[in-house]
């Protein structure tokens, strides 16, 4: 059971969308928008010309360009070669040397010490700007060449980065801003909630270490990242196969491939040989009534070797020596630190809470699918549901929207988007044409994201069809944060340059002056966000027509755009903190709240560029008898997360395999499974050790918003306003607590403590839009 929810957890991962701080935010309070209308209104508004031109847009099989000359990626002229990534890389990296000095000389003079927080943004933007880029380009270019010089521009970049975050003679540096009580004064909130984020990074890297342990802690650092990615690649190793007799697949529900199986059986006269995570074994763990197949198949997906369990365990250990030699008690309390919870304490509030709220549900469950497996059986009264039963009684089927809607073409999805933003927050997504060379695939569309009142927000970059060779899933790269540019004063930066840096850094230079923007009616001037979006449905064509969607795609769809519009609503001055830059555990707040209103009636009209059908519910929409065996599951998966992250794994005596089983003894719901150990294939374990409990966490708050503010009336432009205001525009620059606690009016969140932790945990998830699998 566990395990195949970690698999499903697999598919659809909560992202970490940043893997490098260093960028800040100075929130200025805006006048709210809300306050410049004289009336609010909820009614539905005929699509416009620019909603309507997104259908075509998107559902023709070729995406237009302008007849220009040709450009680079992202408009950047001088990008047209994989060559030329690679010089723009060394320009950076040497002008980023130069700043890099100027910051280590701030104590100096007074004027440079109050810059120092700045200076150490645009330090942190100008190379991740670029490493940015080349994560992208890495994973979602065609060209070899491409991803070759992406490979190289990244290893180099971060390289310097790594040095960075252990340089002593910056932390002194920040240390003495920090301890200057003039310069703090100066800060605005955001700027010193910026200053704190760059002191808790030089912590963590054990910075103020003596040598010896200051040795050891790179050591341990390297062999984690060793093992960790070890760790990644035996997820994916295929588990031995079971062996199925063909006598045990009689009357297979599935009759066509259960009847090639049996026959191919029966033929060969040989055992069945069925792969765990197969077609074939998917099909026996749904179909076969006995239930000896569906446990071989258990237990043979389930399975690991010394080596994967003694692998997994050698990380945790790394782990929790790496906390503990820079005065942590567990890497769960090093990880925490800067997150919500605040501490692994906190988040057992939070996961005791939830489980107390969902156990009871889960077990009425539970008990449904015991009758069904009395009956099927005629055994005597609630027969046990063991972990291979799950699947059979309860089959997974995918999700459908609530009522009857128009064919979901890719197109049709934009245009509903765009009137949603449009009703919410005064927000339009206009299509974009792009100049030869700017994107790196022809599939490549390009949106305009345009605020009412202040204009261009930013831009979407919607790579959505499969092809060959790129990343399964979806995904959301930050390629370009906000951030405020018309008081950098980067000419202080060349004060003790020699003639040859200034044409080393012209390619730098060039590069971050063409992503500026003076602000309409305004004397600042912004680097505006660009995103990308990454999916793989099937690419329109001329024969076939366009891509029509499945509710499961269309509901990743709203998803992704949560996390887009968070990029581009959370304009900051600082890039450290702009947009989807924040906490772990805030992070897919807007991304699982976009989902929810797609639950709404008023909200599916959207999809109709009239808005004059009548919906019809659908027949067979019904409540899912499994939903919240899954989410008690996911909150075993956090449990589990968290001992593994705990101070036991420094134990001599500590087995991971045996702390599965007494947390299952004491809290699971369906017996464990003697000789299985499917930790092994918790690859969240690596990414997001100490942190999975994050996408529980939002989904309740989520849920809250939703019911609390949006159920009633989801096009309400007041209530989006507020939304917009208090969270979406603030990224990360503000305490999370708090921008929740203004949100929905409870002032006993703002603390953030352990009771506000519980208190989430006693939220009810009932809208489960963000479990995969729904029923």
């Amino acid at each position: 059971m566990l395990a195949r929810a970690v698999k499903n957890a697999l598919r659809t991962p909560p992202k970490p969308l940043f893997r490098f701080r260093g960028c800040v935010d100075v929130h200025r309070h805006a006048k709210s928008a809300a306050s410049s209308r004289a009336v609010s209104t909820s009614a539905i508004q005929p699509a416009s010309v620019d909603d309507t031109d997104l259908i075509a847009f998107f559902d023709q099989p070729y995406a237009p360009q302008k007849l220009t000359s040709p450009t680079g990626i992202f408009g950047h002229s001088s990008l047209t070669t994989p060559a030329s990534f690679v010089a723009l890389a060394d320009s950076t990296l040497r002008r980023a040397q130069l700043l890099t000095e100027r910051i280590l000389r701030a104590r100096e003079s007074r004027e440079e010490l109050f810059r120092v927080v700045k200076n150490l943004d645009r330090l942190s933007d100008m190379l991740c700007g670029v490493i940015d880029l080349a994560e992208l380009l890495r994973n979602a270019h065609p060209d070899p060449a491409w991803i070759r010089s992406a490979e190289e521009v990244y290893e180099k970049l971060c390289e310097f980065m790594n040095v960075l975050n252990t340089n002593v003679g910056l932390y002194q540096v920040l240390r003495d801003v920090l301890s200057d009580d003039e310069v703090v004064k100066f800060l605005s909130p955001e700027a010193y909630q910026t200053a704190l984020i760059f002191w808790r990074d030089f912590e963590k890297s054990g910075i103020d270490l003596p040598p010896a342990q200051r040795e050891r802690f790179v050591s341990l650092s390297t062999e984690i990242l060793v093992l960790g990615r070890q760790f990644l690649n035996e997820t994916a190793t295929p588990r031995p196969p079971a062996q199925i007799q063909w006598s045990e697949l009689q009357g297979l529900k599935d009759i066509g491939m259960g009847a090639r199986l049996r026959l191919q059986a029966k033929v060969t006269k040989r055992e069945l040989l069925v792969y765990p995570g197969s077609l074939q074994a998917q099909m026996i763990m749904r179909s076969a009534p006995a239930e000896e197949p569906r446990r071989k198949v258990y237990m043979a997906a389930n399975s690991s070797t010394p080596e994967q369990i003694s692998l997994l365990e050698r990380l945790l250990r790394a782990r929790g020596e790496l906390a503990q030699l820079v005065g942590k008690k567990s890497f769960a309390h090093m990880a925490l630190g800067d997150k919500m919870a605040k501490s692994p304490e906190n988040v057992q509030h939070f996961l005791n809470a939830l489980s107390d709220h969902t156990r009871p549900y889960a077990l009425r469950a539970l008990r449904t699918l015991s009758m069904r497996k009395q009956i099927h059986l005629s055994t005597p009264p609630f027969p046990t549901i063991q972990a291979w039963d799950r699947d059979y009684y309860c089959p997974p089927e995918p999700p459908v929207p609530p009522h009857t809607l128009p064919p979901l073409t890719l197109g049709t999805v934009f245009l509903a988007l765009s009137r949603l933003l449009q009703a919410l927050y005064g927000i339009s997504i206009r299509l974009a044409e792009t100049m030869p060379g700017e994107v790196w695939h022809t599939d490549v569309r390009k949106l305009e994201v345009a605020d009412e009142r202040t204009g261009v927000l930013g831009w979407i970059y919607a790579d959505l069809f499969a092809r060959q060779g790129k990343p399964g899933g979806a995904a959301h790269y930050t390629v370009r944060c906000s951030r405020r540019t018309d008081d950098d004063d980067a000419q202080g930066d060349l004060k003790y340059a020699e003639e040859r840096d200034h044409k080393a850094i012209r390619l730098s230079q060039d590069f971050d002056a063409s992503k500026c923007f003076r602000l309409p009616g305004q004397h600042m001037t912004f680097q505006l966000p660009v995103v990308v979006l990454l999916c793989e449905f099937m690419r329109p064509t001329i024969g076939r027509g366009p891509t029509v969607l499945e509710w499961h795609d269309v509901l990743t769809l709203f998803h992704e755009m949560g996390h887009a519009m968070h990029s581009m609503i959370g304009r900051t001055e600082y890039q450290n903190v702009s947009g989807t830059r924040c906490a772990t555990d805030f992070v897919e707040l807007p991304s699982i709240l976009m989902e929810h209103f797609l639950t709404s009636p008023t909200v599916l009209t959207l999809f109709d560029r009239d808005s004059t059908n009548t919906l019809r519910e659908v027949g067979d929409h019904h409540d899912d008898p499994c939903r919240s065996i899954d989410t008690y599951t996911q909150i075993l998966l956090a449990m589990i997360d968290q001992i593994y992250h705990s101070p036991s794994v420094l134990a001599s005596q500590f087995d991971s395999t045996s702390a599965l089983t007494k947390l299952y003894q004491a809290r699971g719901l369906i017996p464990y499974v003697p000789g299985t150990s499917w930790q092994t294939q918790f690859g969240h374990l690596f990414g997001y050790g100490a942190t999975y409990y994050s996408y529980l966490f939002d989904r309740a708050i989520a849920s809250r918003v939703w019911r609390r503010l949006f159920s009633r009336n989801p096009l309400d432009r007041d209530i989006g306003e507020k939304y917009k205001q208090e969270v979406l525009r603030h990224g990360g620059g503000k305490d999370p607590w708090e921008m929740v606690a203004s949100l929905l009016d409870s002032p006993e969140l703002q603390s953030g403590d352990a009771a506000a932790m519980a208190e989430v945990g006693r939220w009810k998830i009932e809208d489960e839009v963000a479990i995969p699998n729904r029923h």
